[in-house]
């Protein structure tokens, strides 16, 4: 793969696309499986185990964004904090996983390896968001 001449913060937030895409994916791909909707409709899920898992799902979305509008330096720990709580949350899914589910997993977690490794070599500057002006 050539990176070279492709901008740190774009390819940084079109790896959390295809982060959040996997999610999705995996989720809908869920959907296929005997019996799973019969299983969805008996389960109680407490609400403080929905917000979690909201607000993992927000990170990937939010990233996508702040990759792209941050300094280096603000970029490099935001998206170090963010990679390694998504990285949680996916590996806190693995007791439960099937095959397919661990497919998933695995693939996620090169992907937030790729997005660390990027956001590590970003060199520094003034810490802040970049100016909005022309």
């Amino acid at each position: 793969m050539k990176t070279q001449n492709t901008d740190p913060k774009v390819l940084l937030s079109t790896l959390w696309i295809v982060i959040l895409f996997n999610m999705i994916i995996r989720d809908l791909h869920e959907f296929l499986r005997d019996g799973y909707m019969e299983e969805m409709m008996t389960l109680e899920i407490p609400e403080i185990t929905m917000l979690v898992y909201g607000v993992i799902a927000q990170i990937p979305i939010l990233m996508i964004l702040l990759s792209r509008v941050l300094k280096e330096t603000l970029n490099k720990w935001y998206n170090t904090v963010a990679a390694f709580i998504t990285s949680l949350g996916l590996l806190s899914t693995l007791p439960t996983a099937d095959m397919d589910d661990v497919f998933f997993v695995i693939i996620q977690n090169i992907l937030l390896v790729i997005v660390l490794r990027i956001a590590w070599k970003l060199t520094a500057d003034d810490n802040g968001f970049k100016s909005l002006e022309a």
